[in-house]
């Protein structure tokens, strides 16, 4: 799948706001310029006829002119209005569309690539890139009001006579030409003004991260000096892009100069009105030009994150596929509390309902291991088996079924603690919340923080590392999953509280009879577990700890 795919696909599903905006649009160019050319001839007209005298004057037909100039102007506000409303609405529509399915592609990819994409430049591509490819949508409409406005100025402008539409036509047609060639101009300056202000953001986001370690160790000027310069190569990326684009407001404005003088020589022969009229029409002729030449300047931002975004599409699409099984497992036989089998880095049965700690030294996979059981990671054939189904031929999302996880460094939703739990199961009631928070030993900080609805801060930033650690640990709980993936679970805890929040998850355990997967270090948390697999050893011993 490519961006140029989403975007057919969006213009197939938006062709009908896109067919209106286009005639709202050819309406727009046709009236304006028929208003104005209308406009130069009746005061051209008014004049000589007021300055013939009084009797010329009164002759003189100033109500339906004057009545048409209305009528012109009130189309052209109300058919702009329309012209826009109906761009935007398609635009919006379908990037409605276009932004989750980025953002799905995203999830998907590998995670070495998903993870090399840091958080200010997937906001950049999935922002500022989208933002271009918006604009593209909105001007789709604009070759219908170029159409529309060199149609209307020709059939005035021939009023004064053929050599007159000609040179009109001529000036449209070297302009165009003209924009073509200096639109290779513009793609280096538009591309280099993307990828800027993606670095840009993308080192403001890093370093506001770790704001607190900078100010620790007083680096702030350092830091600032970074942002800096980054912001410097995206002040000097625009400086070039706008002075290019100073090339295009020079062409527009001599095309528009040129082809309203040509006119008005020409069709001088035919009395001052026609050739007021022809001038002021041939001006709106060239002027209708302006979305088209205004979307060669954009061309090379455009293009420049059509590539960043089809990067993103590509990196989900490059996932190596398994081989194919000769028997798929049936993804109802994962829900239902299936045997883990693992053969490597060790070899293990682990039954429904058991409580296994993974132990070993930092380094050791221990990580690794849970993510690739979640389909995080993609399994060697034959590493691991869900009901002797080989885990590598099983879809992702029919293993992530089979877990609840809590990963060493929980990332939480900038929301409520609700938004937070719902996560795991967007269905639970209220008394489950509740409960997933009391085995968590979270219940009473919620409380404080005003409930389910209160509000947790970006990334939990109203939370201490520790019950930040332990409303990932209650949004595994909340999942119905058979087994529970804890990844240093109580971490940064006091001795007292880990206590608390290993005796709950001892007393969880026995309710639900759920199955547990442990990585910890500390004892309290491997007390909980019947038995231990150490990944140094290469095997995994028999049980050696009570239940």
């Amino acid at each position: 799948m490519t961006l140029a795919t989403l975007i057919a696909a969006e213009r197939r599903a938006q062709r009908r706001l896109l067919l209106r905006a286009s005639l709202f649009a050819a309406l727009v160019a046709a009236a304006s310029v028929v208003l104005l050319g209308l406009s130069g001839w009746f005061i051209t007209a008014a004049a000589i006829a007021g300055a013939a005298g009084p009797a010329v004057a009164l002759a003189f037909n100033y109500m339906l002119p004057s009545a048409g100039i209305r009528l012109l102007a009130i189309v052209r506000t109300g058919a702009r209005y329309g012209e826009r409303l109906a761009s935007h609405e398609a635009a919006f529509g379908a990037l409605a569309r276009i932004r989750p399915a980025l953002y799905r592609a995203l999830a998907a990819a590998p995670v070495h690539r998903a993870m090399a994409l840091g958080t200010g430049e997937a906001t950049a591509r999935l922002v500022d890139d989208v933002g271009a490819i918006e604009s593209r949508f909105v001007r789709l409409s604009a070759p219908w009001g170029i159409a529309a406005a060199v149609g209307a100025g020709g059939c005035l402008v021939i009023l004064g006579g053929i050599p007159a539409a000609l040179a009109t036509l001529a000036c449209a047609g070297a302009t165009l030409v003209i924009g073509a060639l200096l639109s290779r101009r513009m793609d280096a300056p538009g591309r280099a003004v993307q990828q800027a202000a993606g670095a840009l953001r993308e080192e403001v986001a890093r370093l506001v991260d770790a704001a607190p370690e900078l100010r620790c160790f007083g680096l702030e000027d350092w830091a600032a000096d970074r942002i800096t310069v980054e912001a410097r190569a995206l002040g000097q990326a625009q400086r070039r892009h706008t002075e290019a684009a100073g090339w295009f407001e020079w062409l527009h404005a001599g095309g528009i100069g040129l082809a309203a003088a040509s006119a008005l020589f020409l069709a001088a022969p035919a009395g001052a009105p026609i050739a007021a009229m022809a001038a002021l029409a041939a001006a709106m002729a060239i002027d209708g030009l302006g979305p088209l030449l205004r979307a060669l300047v954009e061309q090379g931002r455009v293009r420049e994150a059509e590539v960043r975004l089809d990067a993103i599409l590509e990196n989900a699409s490059a996932q190596i596929a398994p081989a194919p099984a000769p028997a798929p497992a049936p993804a109802p036989a994962l829900v239902a509390a299936p045997t883990l089998t693992l053969a490597s880095p060790c070899s293990a049965v682990l039954r429904p309902g058991e409580r296994v700690a993974l132990v070993g030294p930092s380094g050791a996979g221990k990580t690794t291991l849970l993510e690739t059981l979640l389909g995080l990671r993609d399994p060697l054939p034959g590493s691991m088996a869900l009901d002797a189904h080989d885990a590598a031929h099983i879809d992702p999302v029919a293993r992530r079924r089979c877990f609840g996880w809590a990963p060493q460094d929980a990332a939480l939703l900038s929301g409520t603690v609700r938004d937070n739990l719902l996560l795991a199961d967007p269905a639970l009631s209220e008394d489950a919340l509740w409960q997933a928070l009391h085995d968590a030993a979270i219940d009473d900080r919620v409380r404080a923080l005003g409930g389910l609805d209160g509000w947790v801060g970006e990334n939990g930033a109203r939370l201490s590392g520790g019950e930040r650690r332990r409303l990932a640990l209650a949004r595994a709980y909340a999942s119905a999953a058979p087994w529970l993936l804890l990844d240093e679970p109580s971490e940064g805890l006091d001795a007292a509280t880990e206590q608390l929040v290993a005796a709950r998850l001892a007393q969880r355990l026995d309710r639900t009879g759920q199955g547990m997967l442990l990585v910890s270090h500390r004892p309290a948390m491997v007390a909980t577990c019947q038995r231990r697999i150490d990944l140094l050893a290469g095997a995994c011993p028999l049980p050696q700890l009570a239940a």
